[in-house]
């Protein structure tokens, strides 16, 4: 090793008599430390050795490997020598104080410092160091990878993120070029209908020249027939006659039938052409089995569970739910859930303190205490979950639900539509309630039904 062969004064810069950094090899094959030999030739301004006086013929000398490896080996032989050796008595640290919790060599252990101490060998205490290190280590571990797989989930979120973010643009997109196309179809439809008025009534201004012009030719001929006639002695010139044009109403553009309330009467027009849900999903809160559609509309079950979405605190890990965007706090709410043949669903009403991570096997005495009313159809059965529970019978199988929840009566009612046909009704003082929906068959998916917006 380097300490049986050289001594610290090999390992010295000449310059900072320090062990060597990066130590450079000159022409004339003196070693310096890099930093020190450029300061030197700064110093003297000639690129002269520090030792030898000898010019050396490189402005940047070559790093001298060997003695840097030396240099460094030297160091950590020190280093671990120095560790186990006592810096009072320069003795071998063999034995471990058990009250001070530090190692000891043999004269320690009969000085006045350590009178009375326990003591045991170094290497035992090691060994127990060992065992408490690693007892401690494991805990530390746990939490590293829970820390780990917290900053996945958090690379994950940020890619979503963006994801969303471009869907949701393109989306935007997508509506706004529908709402564009509504107004240039409005547009055009009503351009076109100026044009044919504008036609039209062009055509009867035209039919309307020739004729009053053939009359003017008519008149004019007829006078001229008078005025010959009136040097004559006899009265037929007093039987010529022409009647006199007639005004005709309504031959104008009619503008007011173009321009009155245009902004006005083309927005009613849209609003009739477009569709408003009055529940939309919020898809943060899906279950990662749960698949909204882009328009929030509808969702349905997927048995693969998507990796591709994050975890967060809004999304139901354990139940397989997804809430409504909005909380329902006054006035009364319907909306028209389309289940079609799926056998396994459910629709109904939750608070947002409900938990969203934990177990979906809950009894109705767990679901009361965290206020979720809800109907549910499970393979041909129908029950009505919340304040009680309570098994119902249809004598038809229901392919749309109408959820109605009347927040100021406290009244929550579920019907069929389709046969006028109540099934059940809760009373509850209902406050800042969410619309959720839950299935768990992939038959169809689950489709909230737009309604007319009435203005």
């Amino acid at each position: 090793m380097a300490s049986k062969c050289f001594c610290e004064e090999d390992f010295s810069c000449p310059v900072c008599c320090e062990i060597f950094k990066d130590p450079v090899l000159l022409s004339c094959t003196h070693s310096v430390c890099k930093d020190c030999i450029h300061r030197f030739w700064e110093s003297k301004g000639a690129q002269e050795c520090p030792v030898c006086r000898r010019r050396s013929s490189k402005e940047h000398p070559p790093v001298n490997l060997a003695l840097k490896n030396l240099c460094e080996s030297f160091l950590q032989e020190r280093s671990e020598r120095s560790s186990s050796v006592c810096h009072l008595h320069n003795e071998k640290l063999k034995l471990f104080c058990l009250d001070d919790q530090q190692p000891v060599c043999v004269v320690c252990r009969d000085s006045r410092t350590h009178n009375n101490h326990k003591f045991c060998p170094v290497n035992e205490a090691v060994e127990d160091n060992k065992e408490k290190l690693s007892a401690a280590l494991k805990p530390l571990q746990e939490k590293l990878r829970i820390f780990e797989k917290f900053k996945q989930n958090l690379d994950k979120t940020a890619e979503h993120i963006k994801i969303q973010s471009r869907s949701t643009e393109t989306q935007i997109h997508e509506e706004f070029e529908k709402l564009h196309q509504l107004l240039h179809d409005e547009e055009s439809a009503r351009i076109r209908a100026l044009r044919e008025e504008e036609e039209q009534k062009s055509q009867m201004m035209k039919e309307k020249i020739e004729k009053i012009n053939r009359d003017i030719s008519s008149l004019s001929h007829t006078i001229r027939g008078v005025e010959e006639q009136m040097t004559a002695e006899d009265v037929s010139f007093l039987q010529c006659g022409a009647s006199d044009p007639e005004n005709i109403s309504g031959m104008m553009i009619n503008v007011a039938k173009h321009l009155s309330n245009l902004k006005f009467t083309v927005i009613h027009k849209m609003k009739d052409n477009v569709q408003y849900t009055p529940v939309t999903l919020d898809p943060n809160t899906a279950h990662c089995k749960l698949l909204v559609s882009d328009d929030m509309m509808s969702v349905r079950f997927s048995e693969e569970a998507s990796e591709l979405i994050p975890e967060n605190p809004e999304r139901y890990r354990d139940s397989v739910y997804v809430v409504g965007s909005e909380s329902l706090r006054s006035g009364i709410h319907c909306w028209d859930v389309q289940v079609g043949n799926n056998t396994d669903w459910c629709l109904g009403v939750k608070t947002d303190s409900a938990k969203r991570n934990n177990s979906g096997n809950l009894s109705w005495l767990s679901l009361l205490r965290r206020k979720c009313f809800y109907l549910k159809y499970h393979t041909g059965e129908y029950t009505a979950v919340g304040t009680p529970r309570e098994c119902l019978s249809l004598s038809v199988k229901a392919q749309r639900i109408r959820v109605e929840l009347d927040c100021d009566k406290g009244n929550l009612s579920f019907s069929d539509p389709l046969t006028n046909t109540h099934i059940h009704t809760f009373t509850h003082t209902f406050r800042g309630f969410f619309p959720f929906f839950s299935v768990t068959s992939n038959i169809c998916p689950l489709v909230i039904l737009p309604v007319k917006k009435h203005t």
